[in-house]
């Protein structure tokens, strides 16, 4: 699955979008997840996409290590991103991979960076557990808001709407693909493309407003993944290091390194 577009309100700068007080976010592990949660996740993400049941949710969920659960001051949830944390040696040299599966805002709390800082401090505190591997955000794309995050987060990432892959990029999101997606991943196109569809965006979020078309990321998306609408999902990889995170991305991610670069 993807972080698709309602995943939080975050635009082009991060620094222009402030957290609502009254939201909450914390990551816990997967096995921790109580039913009554599960059942509220699932209630929500059937709201806004098509093609999903609950048995194919459950299985999805069954396959990650953690949960960022997202609730307003209540204690009901309000969003939620599903997150599997792994080591592969599919390229060669071992790398760690931060795979985003499932992933809903309530519209509602559209404008709330909550979801998307607590995913960056769980990130920046998966990275510190062994820098010396490095780590990859591996995420598969089928929305324009999704894709944005990651000119909003990174400085380098691929595929980039105005750079070239290395080979070392184009082998290793192509060995990771393959692995995590087997034949549905197509390597001539960098898609996943499922025998049948599983969570096309509905109306509402597949449409891309006009002043976002002229944005040449999001040109760059359609261009690359036109078949967006009937569940296509492009392949993203992304490195987490403090050197290849903007600013502010950075400062929320490893805030240490942040400190000493300023002092």
């Amino acid at each position: 699955m993807s972080i698709h577009p309602a995943a939080a309100g975050v635009e082009t700068k991060m620094g222009t979008v402030a957290s609502r007080p009254e939201l909450s976010a914390a990551v816990v592990p997967r096995a921790a997840i109580q039913k009554p949660t599960v059942d509220a996740m699932y209630r929500l993400y059937a709201r806004h996409y098509l093609d999903t049941t609950r048995p194919l949710f459950d299985s999805d969920l069954a396959a990650k290590t953690h949960v960022l659960v997202l609730t307003d001051d209540a204690g009901r949830l309000c969003g939620f991103s599903t997150l599997q944390v792994y080591q592969s040696a599919a390229a060669g040299d071992p790398v760690r991979v931060l795979y985003s599966g499932d992933t809903i805002v309530d519209p509602q709390h559209w404008g709330s960076s909550a979801l998307a800082l607590a995913w960056l401090r769980f990130a920046g505190a998966t990275y510190r557990l062994d820098p010396g591997v490095p780590l990859y955000w591996l995420l598969i794309v089928k929305g324009h808001r999704t894709y944005r995050f990651l000119p909003t987060f990174a400085r380098d990432y691929q595929p980039h709407h105005d750079r070239p892959p290395t080979d070392r990029q184009r082998a290793l999101l192509n060995a990771l693909a393959a692995q995590k997606f087997g034949e549905a991943f197509e390597p001539h196109s960098g898609i996943v493309r499922f025998a049948s569809p599983r969570g096309r965006l509905n109306a509402d979020l597949a449409e891309i407003d006009a002043p976002h078309l002229r944005l040449p990321a999001v040109a760059y998306f359609l261009q690359r993944n036109p078949g967006y609408r009937d569940g296509d999902e492009l392949v993203c990889l992304c490195e987490l290091a403090p050197e290849n995170l903007r600013p502010l991305a950075a400062r929320v991610f490893a805030p240490d390194c942040a400190r000493s670069q300023t002092s």
